[in-house]
């Protein structure tokens, strides 16, 4: 006869006594020191939320709630790991027993001791993207879908597809209704691969990182006594950045804590900026309705920013019809004026940022703290020109620059090939993405093609180069025509389209154009292409169709690609271990700056249809996430702000320079609360 004995970690006793009205502002400690049940604390841009987190923690371990009772869910690790060392901090000993992490750790967690009840076994593999795209490619396969016969999602795309479904609990075909539309008569074989994908990853003991709460979540719906056994383990949920949660991670919540109410959420409506990813405005705005009797904290004193730029943060808020009232006032003392900067076109923008940066330095500001805030990547095309001429360094917040993105790089290579058809990389990156070829054949089609140049005569820097015989001959694509022999049979279509694209760029009229060039490979199947293999198809055509706009100022095509190629060199140089530089200005869109904050901050293109953008201006949701967006662009500055705009901006096609409108967020706010700078050459 045997008996199981559990060995309870040693957990020394908690005896803080924090005099918290002493250590927190008076909002904060409310929130802190709130009695048990629903609370909603709405912590303003740069108010203290991670210090009112980490004191409401030490403040029930006061009250006598066992660490291993609490449960701190987080949205990055940076996060997790940040909240738990302050705790640590706090405490001055680690708490090995209180539950924190990201939602996915913490499921992670569970789903490992019941893993049984799932069909699964505790030493499940978690797949990453990569895997999962392999996983996913498998299905297709197996499914015998024609994917030459019709334009098929790739497996990456698919997956994006997939983790939508799931993180705003839609079905596939709602999906592909509302963000792939062009993919909706595929709907039903799309949830077939599904159906294939889920049953592969139970056959092979794997879990996808959206299964980590997918299955949680049925764990819980499934199995009373599990649901009932960590209803009753977790007295009391604390909730980061709740405004961010998805439609799966709210439920989540919700049935947690169905059974002593004793959850506290912490967020910021006004900064809800990631409906594209699944991120649910309304958990937030609706919490008290779901939760009656909810007790709602306001933390509005902001510590980071300048009375003067809370001014305008709060203006730029106001005009949101669905949002919890709140007003910011500052902590700090005085400072200069946010300043609104009316500029002639996009290079004078770029130009007066890369001087102002200058002076800036001059005056004690470091690069590094100073942030170029953008809607688009495309916003900062002639900034990144600007900034690569006058040599200030600068890094990118994604890490990829716009000219180093594939789309980008994909699309020039074919005016690199036009100009220069000896140009075998842009050669072989362009076959390698027809259906059906990779490295060796790319390479054999290269030895093929390179020999038909030779005899057509294209291999010649004055072929086409405006004799009369090139109008009607297009040597690039009478030797591309010779070389289909060569191709795979499966490439039969798009090899004819290749051929044809590149008669088409070989004209007189347009081989000296780079826009028009450019607009021609879009056209002709490279949209198509994108579709099928990237789920932010929309934001890469934009990035092309913003490139040939750009493109419009170079004189001729040479000139525009001898420029694209110094600053991707450049680039790749700044990138050298015996090269880096700590002082770069930051460039990065507002999204991905969120959580950030600098000493001076510029906020570009703030025009009408660019910020906003064009896409959100067709729903009151699209339009109030857009400010929110500026609003949180706002808060990043410390010191100094700087809202730009341009008067003129090259358009896509045919339209030429065309006149912009502020954007409409600049009008809703009180012209005396900004100083205006007029731009004026030097005499």
């Amino acid at each position: 006869m045997s008996r199981d004995y559990v060995l309870q970690p040693f957990q020394s006793e908690v005896h803080l006594q924090i005099d918290y009205a002493r250590e927190l502002n008076e909002q904060q400690c409310a929130a802190v020191t709130a009695p048990p049940g629903a609370a909603l604390v709405i912590a303003g841009a740069g108010s203290g939320k991670t210090r009112t987190l980490t004191y409401r923690v030490a403040y029930l371990l006061e009250q006598g709630i066992p660490a291993d009772r609490i449960l701190l869910l987080t949205f990055t690790n940076k996060a997790a790991g940040e909240m738990m060392r302050r705790v640590t901090d706090l405490l001055g000993h680690e708490l090995a027993a209180l539950w924190g992490g990201t939602f996915h750790s913490i499921g992670n967690r569970i789903l490992r001791q019941h893993a049984k009840l799932l069909g699964y076994e505790r030493d499940f593999t978690i797949l990453d993207r990569d895997d999962a795209k392999h996983l996913i490619s498998t299905c297709v396969a197996e499914s015998e879908i024609d994917v030459k016969a019709t334009r098929f999602p790739k497996a990456e795309v698919l997956g994006d597809i997939f983790s939508l479904a799931v993180n705003k609990q839609r079905s596939v075909r709602e999906v592909l209704e509302k963000e792939y539309g062009y993919f909706t008569e595929l709907a039903e074989k799309i949830e077939d691969i599904r159906q294939r994908y889920i049953g592969r990853k139970r056959a092979t003991n794997a879990m996808d990182f959206d299964d980590l709460l997918v299955l949680w979540l049925k764990l819980l719906n499934d199995h009373a006594d599990v649901r009932e056994h960590y209803q009753r383990r977790f007295q009391f949920i604390l909730v980061d950045e709740y405004q961010d949660t998805n439609k799966l991670q709210s439920d989540l919540i919700d049935l947690l804590a169905a059974r002593t109410k004793n959850v506290m959420v912490v967020g910021d409506d006004a900064q809800s900026i990631y409906a594209w990813r699944g991120a649910n405005f309304l958990n937030i705005l609706k919490f008290p309705e779901r939760y009656p009797g909810a007790k709602v904290y306001k933390i509005e004193t902001n510590y980071r920013s300048t009375p003067e730029i809370l001014e305008v943060a709060n203006a730029a808020i106001a005009a949101n019809v669905h949002q919890f009232a709140k007003q910011l006032t500052a902590a700090r003392k005085s400072g200069a004026k946010p300043a609104l900067v009316v500029c002639g076109d996009g290079a004078q923008q770029a130009a007066f940022i890369a001087q102002r940066v200058l002076e800036l330095r001059e005056e004690g500001v470091d690069l590094k703290q100073t942030a170029v805030l953008y809607r688009s990547h495309f916003h900062a095309l002639e900034l990144q020109l600007e900034l690569t001429r006058r040599n200030i360094p600068f890094s990118i917040t994604s890490g990829i620059r716009f000219f180093e993105q594939a789309h980008i790089k994909d699309a020039t290579a074919y005016l690199k090939l036009v100009h220069n058809p000896r140009d075998e990389l842009s050669f072989k990156r362009i076959v390698q993405l027809l259906p059906g070829v990779g490295g060796k054949g790319a390479e054999k089609l290269w030895r093929v093609f390179s020999v038909q140049c030779s005899e057509t005569g294209a291999a010649s820097t004055e072929a086409g180069s405006g004799n009369a015989e090139s109008t009607t001959r297009a040597p690039l694509a009478t030797a591309l025509q010779k070389c289909s022999a060569h191709a795979p049979k499966k490439t039969a279509f798009t090899w004819a389209q290749f051929t044809a694209t590149l008669a088409q760029l070989e004209a007189d009229d347009v081989r000296n154009r780079a826009g028009k060039m450019l607009e021609l490979v879009i056209e002709a199947g490279y949209d198509e292409y994108l579709k099928e293999n990237f789920a932010n198809y929309r934001s890469r055509i934009e990035d092309l169709e913003q490139l040939a706009a750009f493109s419009q100022q170079f004189a001729t095509v040479e000139e525009f690609l001898t420029q694209l190629a110094l600053l991707t060199n450049v680039e790749a140089e700044a990138d050298q271990p015996a090269n880096r530089d700590d002082e770069k200005i930051r460039l990065s869109t507002i999204h991905q700056a969120k959580g950030l904050e600098f000493d001076v901050v510029f906020v570009i293109m703030l025009c009408d249809g660019l910020f906003p953008s064009e896409r959100s201006l067709g729903s009151e949701e699209g339009e109030e996430e857009e400010r929110r967006l500026f609003y949180v662009a706002v808060t990043r500055a410390r010191n100094e702000l700087y809202l730009t705009y341009p008067l003129m901006r090259a358009g896509y096609g045919n339209s030429g320079m065309t006149m912009q409108q502020p954007s409409r967020f600049l009008n809703e706010i009180p012209p005396e609360l900004l100083e205006e700078w007029n731009m004026r050459p030097y005499a």
